[in-house]
């Protein structure tokens, strides 16, 4: 791991996605063990959630739980994760089901909240970046609500160079400030693998953070190598 020097970081980071499935959770977490393993006390965010589960008398879902377990400042969930839901469907969906409305305000108070108590906060988004959360809002609100930058982790298959473009697009024309960008390979036998990496580093006006190769195991330290947390510094 290429490390940072120890300054006053940014006091938070925005992890969104070119699509559901690409390995926000998995940057996210590598990112967390990272920061961690330099000094920093670093918390996890997921605003929303869906596809959870009832376990010991609460919903709890499996990305919340692989943030919490990365980060090495404990919260309460209902800080980390303020709203879950059961169904692993579009969250929007997920909360009309319930009769319940994401609410900007509450996400922003739970943000400030756990900010107040960590270096940094890793905040995960749900879906790629244009999922809706509800009527008026989607998940691309969440940084500009925030006030805070964000990575875009690609997952490098076919079909990625679009999917990322147009991610990287939708954010300039937004105002979101895009630190940078991780490739996460999710197909291990995808071809021309280098070629698309040259070709979004030359079209993507961020630089890229790193690379995580494929893999089915789940070794965050051995992750958290392949981050340029001194890249990541600057930025942030």
């Amino acid at each position: 791991m290429n490390r940072a020097s120890k300054r006053p970081l940014g006091r938070g980071i925005f992890i969104a996605g070119t699509d559901t499935g690409v390995g926000k959770t998995r940057v996210a977490c590598a990112m967390l063990r990272g920061f961690a393993q330099l000094g920093y006390r670093v918390a996890a965010m997921k605003p929303v959630a869906a596809g959870a589960r009832r376990r010991a008398e609460i919903w709890q879902q499996a990305d919340v739980r692989a943030l919490s377990a990365a980060s090495n400042v404990e919260l309460p969930q209902e800080l980390i994760n303020p709203y879950c839901f059961a169904p692993a469907i579009a969250p929007h969906l997920a909360a009309a089901a319930v009769g319940q409305t994401i609410r900007i305000a509450r996400i922003r108070r739970c943000y400030g909240q756990i900010a107040r108590r960590a270096d940094l906060v890793v905040v995960e988004g749900v879906g790629g970046l244009l999922v809706p959360l509800g009527p008026q809002l989607s998940a691309a609100d969440l940084p500009l609500q925030l006030k805070i930058p964000a990575i875009l982790v690609v997952g490098m298959r076919l079909g990625c160079l679009n999917h990322a473009l147009l991610t990287a697009e939708a954010m300039r024309e937004r105002g979101i400030v895009l630190a940078g960008w991780v490739a996460n390979q999710i197909d291990p036998k995808m071809r021309h693998y280098q070629e698309n990496i040259k070709t979004l580093s030359a079209r993507i006006a961020a630089p890229l953070l790193g690379e995580l190769q494929y893999s089915v195991s789940s070794n965050l330290r051995q992750m958290a190598t392949k981050l340029d947390f001194s890249l990541l510094a600057l930025v942030l």
